[in-house]
């Protein structure tokens, strides 16, 4: 038997509060709560596939001010012991460089450590951006989307 499983609602809870607390302080570029909110050992892959430890975000977030809103979709939310491994979609609207705005979706994988105080902190975090499926729908995909269809 496996030693991961499905959060429980109280767990859920937790962690649902702590990404509601991340995503607001990305958007207000409160750097106080970023900091305690993720790990010294951070490792943050961005859409693109820049990789920051935690001092490199902190500073990435102080001087880009990047982001203006983000919303989560459906959370797939598992445990093992102090350790919790959050999947799901993640759509950020977002400063362009050059100026005006962009949005970005796709799916994230984020890993969370419970400290000895509690408090659930970052260790990880990788966002994919939707791109091209150039192989397509699996078989199995293909049957469970046309059963959806004929309902």
């Amino acid at each position: 038997m496996s030693g991961i499983h499905p959060a429980d609602q109280a767990t859920r809870a937790e962690l649902l509060e702590v990404e509601a607390r991340r995503r607001q302080a990305l958007i207000d570029g409160d750097i106080a709560a970023l900091d305690d909110l993720f790990d010294d050992s951070l490792v943050h892959i961005h859409a693109p596939g820049l990789v920051h430890d935690k001092a490199h975000l902190l500073e990435h977030v102080a001087a880009r001010r990047a982001y203006l809103d983000m919303w989560r979709g459906e959370l797939n939310m598992r445990v093992a012991g102090d350790i919790a491994v959050v999947t799901g979609e993640l759509t950020n609207r977002m400063r362009a460089p050059g100026g005006g705005e962009r949005t970005l979706s796709g799916p994230v994988t984020q890993v969370l450590h419970r400290g000895a105080d509690g408090a659930w902190r970052y260790v990880s975090f990788q966002m994919t951006p939707h791109g091209d499926e150039v192989w397509g729908k699996l078989p199995s995909e293909q049957d469970a989307a046309n059963e959806e269809d004929s309902r």
